[in-house]
């Protein structure tokens, strides 16, 4: 006669449920990590909601918060790795090109390739990167791509003489523009 072994299931079914939840807790946590990350496409600054003149921050508008701060506080805004009026600028004056990422605490804004409808076979692509929390022309720096279509496929080839230092004086003016603007509101 062999002995009976007693049914182990329930333990087997308790190892599974602890497994299970430790694996939605660490996903929920993972998650909540995140959120703080996220900016929804809605959230995009317009020229109807444009950021408060009073804090001269973009980031008061699309609501991206630095260390539980919002970009209304004071405190926001000298916590940010960049100059705010050039990067607002810089978003501003770049804007009829697609996005492809944007990083305020690097400086970095990268946009996508554009199109011209006038010239359907040149696309241009732009790199900003701002160094520095003042305003100052060697805090910025725009490198412009182009490509041209050849044989159905596109090419690299050198962008217009001087076109990225024209769009450093564009961004440099108007970050000006928001800086002049912010501190008559005072």
């Amino acid at each position: 006669m062999t002995p009976k072994l007693p049914d182990l299931s329930y333990f087997r079914n308790g190892a599974r449920r602890v497994r299970r939840t430790t694996l939605i807790l660490v996903t929920l946590a993972t998650l909540a990590a995140c959120a703080d990350d996220v900016v929804f496409e809605d959230d995009y600054p317009t020229k109807d909601n444009m950021a408060d003149a009073e804090s001269g921050s973009l980031f008061s508008t699309i609501g991206l918060t630095f260390g539980g701060l919002t970009g209304g506080d004071r405190q926001a805004e000298n916590s940010l790795a960049v100059n705010a009026d050039l990067w607002r600028a810089a978003l501003d004056t770049l804007s009829f090109m697609p996005l492809a990422s944007a990083d305020p605490d690097g400086g970095v804004i990268i946009t996508d390739w554009y199109n011209d409808p006038s010239q359907p076979d040149e696309r241009f692509k732009a790199n900003v990167v701002i160094s520095g929390r003042t305003l100052r022309a060697d805090a910025l720096r725009v490198t412009l791509f182009k490509q041209v279509r050849r044989d159905g496929s596109w090419v690299n080839a050198a962008p217009t003489a001087n076109v990225g230092r024209q769009l450093e004086n564009l961004v440099l003016t108007r970050a000006r523009d928001f800086k002049v603007a912010r501190q008559s509101a005072r």
